[in-house]
């Protein structure tokens, strides 16, 4: 079987799809398939492309087995709604021509963001005679609406209409979640053709030799609750609640016998915005780190005693947060703050492993943080559930999919993906 994975994310980027595609394709090449990958030159989460690569417009390298075709894309330096259009669009002409060029596949696996890739995939495998399938990381123009990126009637009716296209062209839609899956129900997409394939734990640095003097290195109280987010720091997000809650902890008398500290460490298009309001807040409680290394990372998650997720209001429907997984796999529970229809709500309620808070409400937020420091024995029993996450297992989830994309690729129809007891391509 021979397959091109098309996207704009890959390695050496460790955050977001990245990872997932990265390892999806290795998968692959273990399997003895002939995978090859086209994607952008790495940017992400710093939008910033390394000096060589600013004016490459192709490269081939090998990368774990894996032969990578990279694409020049814009990389703007300020994002903004039109930048990130110009960005995507720039990827997806590049790549379509670099697709065009190659020998043709049995199947290619287009991973959306980008949106405008369904459009470009299907101009290729109409001139290649081959199908693809439309792999959705985030629901995009519902979280751009969501997030009032996007207010022209008549662009939100053309981002609607490319992902129209998108499912009603492809051979097959996956998503990663039970609220995806009931979006492409409802938007048309026969159970023949939806399929639920989750992202899935990932390995990685254990980070155990690094964890005890991880505190130490960043001058974080060895006695203080510790509360973590790690990843990109952009508008769904949501990360300015944080910043409130942390602010309302040291205005309360109480936090001297509960002593909590917020370490928020990642990049993206909102860091220079939050990096001045953290400078001008001034708080000993609240640390601003950059983006971790593999390793750091890892070793923060060894020393830490709560993971925090945060998601804008009116987002949760469209994208569910990988790093849920990551944390829970580490054994932290959780704190998010998620609409109460939000994939992520939704899967802490169901797995009992962390508090939700509704947007918009951080002096809830901090109660909940000073509740947790006061009581470690809730934040044990929360923890104990953390196991609800090994349903993701990477060995149970990348040869389902597998095997779905073989029967797409032999003319039989994909049966549906089991996840615990999830069957939502039966929807």
């Amino acid at each position: 079987m021979k397959i091109l994975l098309w996207g704009i994310n890959y390695r050496p980027e460790s955050t977001g799809i990245a990872p997932f595609n990265a390892e999806l394709a290795e998968y692959f090449a273990r399997r003895d398939a002939e995978i090859s990958v086209v994607t952008g030159f790495a940017y992400y989460p710093l939008w910033r492309k390394a000096p060589g690569d600013r004016w490459r417009l192709f490269r081939r390298e090998q990368i774990n087995g894996v032969e990578v075709h990279r694409c020049g894309q814009f990389v703007p330096a300020r994002v903004s709604t039109v930048t990130r259009i110009l960005h995507e669009l720039s990827f997806g002409l590049t790549s379509l021509l670099r697709v065009l060029l190659l020998p043709r596949a049995d199947l290619y696996l287009v991973v959306s963001p980008p949106l405008c890739l369904g459009f470009f995939a299907w101009i290729a495998t109409r001139l290649k005679r081959s199908r693809f399938i439309f792999h959705v990381q985030d629901l995009q123009p519902g979280a751009a609406v969501g997030l009032g990126m996007v207010k022209s009637r008549g662009f939100i009716r053309l981002l609607y209409a490319l992902e129209r296209f998108a499912y009603r062209h492809a051979a097959a839609v996956s998503g990663i979640s039970d609220g995806m899956m009931d979006e492409f129900r409802r938007k048309g997409v026969p159970a023949r053709r939806r399929i639920y394939f989750p992202n899935w734990l990932r390995g990685g640095p254990s980070g155990a030799a690094e964890a005890n003097d991880f505190r130490a290195r960043f001058g974080l109280p060895a006695d203080h609750l510790l509360a973590v987010y790690s990843g990109n720091l952009g508008r769904k997000q949501g990360i300015e609640i944080l910043l409130s809650a942390a602010e309302r902890l040291a205005r309360d008398p109480a936090t001297a016998a509960r002593p909590v500290t917020v370490v928020i460490a990642g990049a993206g298009a909102e860091r220079a915005a939050l990096e001045a309001r953290v400078n001008a807040l001034n708080l000993p409680q609240l640390r601003l780190l950059p983006l971790l290394s593999d390793e750091d990372y890892a070793a923060m998650l060894q020393t830490a005693d709560l993971g925090l997720i945060t998601q804008a209001p009116g987002t949760g429907r469209y994208f569910f947060p990988s790093k849920l997984l990551s944390l829970l796999q580490a054994g932290l529970p959780v704190a998010t703050v998620a609409d109460a229809d939000s994939e992520l709500a939704r899967a802490v309620e169901e797995g009992g492993f962390g508090i939700n808070v509704l947007p918009g409400q951080p002096a809830e937020l901090a109660s909940v943080l000073g509740r947790l420091a006061a009581d470690r024995g809730a934040l044990e029993r929360l923890r104990e559930r953390t196991v609800w996450v090994r349903r993701f297992d990477a060995a149970r989830v990348l040869p389902q999919f597998a095997h779905n994309l073989e029967q797409i690729v032999t003319g039989r129809e994909p049966t549906p993906a089991l996840v615990g007891q999830h069957e939502p391509s039966r929807l």
